[in-house]
């Protein structure tokens, strides 16, 4: 297989992820098992940047013009970021810390019944 036939399959593959993983109405746990591509967002837990398999709270390669730098992987640069890698799953840290850290889930605590329905409604 051409190298290029590789890199189409593998856009299409990210493409496809990323639009298995924004539709539904009950969210997926965030694992390691998971797969998300580069720029996903997940509510709470912030962007996914595939090359550095984890959540941050700034898209890849985000430009802030005060600054005249990008932002990747938690750090700034004076260029882009630039990687093949656009599909990865996060590391068991960044899994835990983006699940933990999510706001599109629906959880229990004060205020609320066992089924999760508000006192007040």
């Amino acid at each position: 297989m051409k190298r290029s036939s590789k890199i189409k399959l593998l856009l299409a593959g990210g493409l496809a992820a990323g639009a298995l993983a924004s539709c539904g109405p009950n969210p997926t746990r965030v694992s390691t098992e998971n797969v998300y591509v580069n720029d996903q967002q997940v509510p709470g837990a912030g962007y996914y940047h595939a090359p550095f398999h984890a959540f941050f709270n700034k898209p890849y390669n985000f430009y802030d013009a005060g600054r005249r730098q990008y932002y990747y992987g938690g750090l700034w640069g004076s260029d882009p970021y630039q990687s093949i890698i656009n599909i990865s799953a996060p590391t068991p840290e960044a899994a835990r810390a983006a699940e933990a850290a999510r706001t599109d889930i629906v959880r229990g605590g004060f205020g609320s019944t066992a089924h999760g329905r508000s006192v007040y409604s």
